[in-house]
This record gives C-alpha cells, structure tokens and sequence, in this order.
C-alpha cells in the first residue's frame, strides 16, 4: 500500500504542478487592442437553436473595439431560428443569414456549416462561435489584438462554464481540468508541434490567411471534435495557435440535463481520449490522481494517499476559482473525473461495433471519426 500511496501521490501532484504553471503563464498573457482598420466576422452555425441564437446575437453585436459583422448558417433548422435572425437583421445590418447548402457527402454538420460561412465572410478575422455561448463585448477585439500581436493562425479560449444542474456539474468542469491540468502550455507556446494543438470549439479566432492556407474546415470535413484538429491542421501547416483565458470573453452554458452532456461529451470522445491506446494511459492518471485517492483513503489512511487526495482536492480549487466555474462542482471533483471516463469507456467499448455517432439529428459512422 505504500508503493500505491507513492504511485497515487505522484499521480495527483502532476496536474497539480502543471496548474499553477499554467495559471501563471495564461495570468501573464497581455491584454492587446487590434491594430488598423480590421474586420472581425463573427460566424455562428445554427441547426434549431431559436432557444440561444436570439441572446447570442445580442451578445454579438455588443462587441467593442473593432468592427464586426455577424453571419448566422441556418443548418436545416425546423423551428424559429431563422425567423429569429432575419428579425435582428432587420434591426441591424451587421447581421446575415445564410442559409447552408445540402449536408455534402463526407462532411458533419458543423463543419460543414463552418466552412461555408468562412467562404461567404469578408473579415480578415474569422471568429467561429456557438450559438450557445454569450460574447463579451471586448472577446472580438481582444482575440484579434492576441492573433495579431503573437502572430498565431489560430486562437482559441474556453468560455466561462455556465452549471446549474447535477448532470451539468457531473460533466462539464472536465473541460478546463484536462486543460488546465494535462497541457503544458509553456511548451505549446514555444512548439510547433500538432501533439500540442488544442482549441475548444466554442469559441475560436482564425486569421484568415492562416486559415486558407492550412485547408480550414475543409481539410477536416470528416471531423466532429473540430477544436483538436483546427489546432493540430494549422500546426502542421506551420502556423502557431494559442490558448487564452476566456472566462471574461465569454460564456456558455452547453447542456440542460445529464443525458444530453453524456451526448455531447461521447460525440467528441470518438477524437479524443476513447481510443485503444489514448484511453488506458488517460484512465492511469485520471483514475490513479483523482479517485482512487479518495476511494482508499477510508480504508487506508496513510499519509501520501491523504495528501494526493488533498493535491486533487486543491487543483479542483484552483482551476474553478480561476475559470470562475460553479464552485458546487469542488465537492465532486472525484465523481466529476469517474463520469468524464465513464463516457470515454461506454464509446470505446462500441467502437467496433455499427455505432454511429449522433448529433443535432444526424447520424455519421464511427469509422470515420477514428
């Protein structure tokens, strides 16, 4: 029990660690105004969210410090979304819709939709946002300042997590506590390698020419999870990408219920971590540095399993204090962790059978996402 209570210590104190480096570093990051006369387009594919297009248009047209315009893909939607849009460009004629052509073959949705407002905008900024997430005003300015300034193809921030229910706070906070916890952002910083591309596809800033060059969506069209490939594409075609805090330039409030986080989060892990070799290694450190601590700490209360429940008690601290997440999420951290892997498990186990991922109504063959 020793060796274990060692072997879980060193588990937990790694995130740990790489927390408060990279708290510091993204602490770090300058705020910077664009230069010149730049226009950011602000691009939101949309399939029946008249429940959020509404508010994220709002949002949108708040923004300050550059100038915008909004495109709005309407992706076969049956219910008010289009109404919704076409109202607000009446009002403002920032605002477009546009209405996305026949899902093509060998594309999903969202990227499909992705690609065709890129063609159609006329910003050198392309800012890619959900319909779900609530720009500040100052998030179009300050990511096209960063790109600008560091000259990165491709930004990308983490909006602040918007949890009310259980299911919410059973799924969600997994997201910045794999960022935060697990990537080395000194080294993405300095590397150009794809192995450290990472983005979240709620809210993403590519300059334009980067983006043409690098294939854009298009050179990912048979892809769902397009945060971790836009990242790891515009790398390998030699373009930096960055990482900023966005809990102040955004936020997001992703699922209402249990069920449809578990859908969300299964849909990604086909690209992330549920594969054969991926999934065993996150398992090790997920499970040996954040449950296993507090599973064995009743029966074996030794001094290094105390202290590595309390490094992923503290990291959980840290990363929801500094994302301003719910802080009802701390007291779950271990359940938080133990779900997040459940799902990863429950997709990887199905793989190799006819599963199809599902979403917003589609159905597209597992095979294809491997």
């Amino acid at each position: 029990m020793t060796a274990l209570g060692f072997i879980l210590l060193a588990l937990a104190a790694l995130p740990f660690v790489l927390v408060l480096v990279n708290l510091r570093i993204l602490r770090a990051t300058p705020h910077r105004a664009p230069q010149g006369d730049i226009l950011v387009s602000i691009l939101i594919p949309a399939r029946n969210e008249a429940q959020n297009i509404g508010p994220a248009l709002d949002a949108a047209l708040g923004s300050t410090g550059v100038s915008v315009e909004i495109l709005v893909m309407d992706d076969g939607s049956t219910d008010a979304t289009a109404g919704i849009v076409r109202a607000h460009a009446a009002r403002d004629g920032r605002v477009r819709l546009l209405n996305a052509p026949p899902l093509a073959e060998g594309w999903t949705g969202k990227v499909h939709a992705c690609y065709h407002l890129a063609q159609t905008a006329r910003g050198s900024h392309l800012l890619f946002v959900d319909a779900d997430v609530r720009l500040a005003p100052q998030a179009a300015a300050m990511l096209a300042g960063h790109a600008q300034a560091t000259g990165s193809g491709l930004i990308s921030a983490v909006p602040r997590q918007i949890t009310r229910s259980l299911g919410e706070l059973l799924t969600v906070p997994s997201i910045n506590l794999l960022l935060l916890g697990y990537l080395p952002m000194a080294l993405m910083r300095k590397s150009h390698s794809p192995g450290f591309g990472a983005a979240c596809g709620q809210l993403m800033l590519a300059e334009r020419e980067a983006y043409r060059m690098s294939g854009g969506h298009a050179a990912i069209r048979s892809r769902i999870h397009d945060g971790i490939h836009l990242a790891r594409l515009f790398r390998r075609k030699g373009f930096m990408t960055d990482l900023v805090p966005g809990e102040r330039l955004a936020s997001c409030r992703m699922y209402a219920r249990f069920d449809e986080a578990w859908s969300g989060f299964a849909k990604n892990a086909h690209e992330a971590m549920a594969t054969p070799v991926a999934l065993p290694v996150w398992t090790t450190l997920l499970l040996g540095g954040h449950v296993l601590p507090y599973a064995l700490l009743p029966f074996a209360p030794t001094i290094s399993i105390a202290l590595a429940a309390l490094l992923s008690l503290a990291t959980r601290i840290l990363v929801t204090v500094a994302t301003r997440e719910d802080p009802r999420s701390i007291p779950l951290h271990p359940l938080t962790v133990f779900v997040s892997l459940a799902i990863q498990w429950s997709v990887l186990l199905r793989i190799g059978t006819a599963r199809r991922a599902e979403w917003k109504g589609r159905l597209y063959p597992a095979e294809a996402k491997r």
